[in-house]
């Protein structure tokens, strides 16, 4: 399964919604205004808004903080949303791993700071930008829930030019060219799919087998470290373990 084992490959334990949940109404907030600054104020009509009105929804953020938020976006309240920006940062965890974070942020210092900080207690280090970034290709990713029929998914996300269709009994991941993501997210939907959620993804090129259990728990320590800091939007890293590793780590 493509992208980092915490929550990308985990999919067949744990589902994605959980860590939309999990992450803070700021972050989503975050995501909101950044989104409506970059195109017109209207999830209608811009799909990057929409998908960040969708997760906010998903994690019961109320309509009017939502409202709220694409306000700031837009200018109607001020000039907030112009002060941030969205930085890649890259770095290594323990044995080598790759990792790519996405954030947004009104501090650049504070953010490299509190990353660095994240990486050197986890037995990490943040890089230079351009160290790993190279390993990673960005794709459109659409998420599936519950049971769906293959076939089905098969023939029409092939129709609609996707690359990949990955299912198990639980999720379904359909992987598309970026400039497909929006087309691919409707025509699923508009066939009666059941899809929960469409991103953009960095997807590892090659991937880390772990298979220590110490090694795991530090990688899965890392992580957490780094997805719970504020700026922080997504976390991605090459690695995968088993799902038996995985439950012994998070124990």
């Amino acid at each position: 399964m493509a992208g980092h084992s915490k929550w990308a490959n985990i999919k067949r334990q744990k589902a994605r919604v959980d860590a939309v949940k999990g992450k803070t109404f700021a972050k989503l907030s975050r995501a909101i205004i950044v989104a409506a600054r970059s195109g017109v104020p209207d999830p209608d009509a811009n799909f990057q808004l929409r998908n960040a009105v969708d997760k906010a929804k998903a994690a019961g953020i109320p309509n009017d903080n939502i409202e709220r938020a694409i306000a700031k976006g837009s200018g109607k309240l001020g000039a907030d949303g112009d002060h941030l920006e969205e930085i890649r940062y890259e770095g290594y965890g323990v044995g080598g791993v790759a990792v790519l974070i996405e954030a947004l942020t009104d501090n650049r210092n504070r953010t490299a700071a509190d990353l660095r900080s994240a990486f050197t207690k986890n037995g990490g280090n943040l890089g230079e930008t351009g160290c790993v970034s190279w390993m990673f290709e960005q794709k459109g990713v659409v998420t599936l829930t519950g049971t769906v029929e293959e076939d089905q998914l098969l023939e029409v996300a092939l129709e609609e030019g996707a690359e990949d269709v990955k299912t198990d009994t639980e999720l379904s991941e359909v992987f598309t060219e970026i400039s497909n993501l929006e087309a691919l997210n409707q025509t699923l939907k508009s066939k009666g799919l059941p899809v929960i959620e469409a991103e953009l993804r960095w997807i590892p090129g090659n991937t880390v087998e772990v298979t220590d259990l110490d090694l795991a728990r530090s990688l899965l320590k890392l992580m957490d470290a780094l997805e719970e800091l504020d700026d922080v939007q997504n976390v991605t890293a090459n690695f995968e373990m088993t799902d038996e590793l995985m439950s012994l780590s998070m124990s």
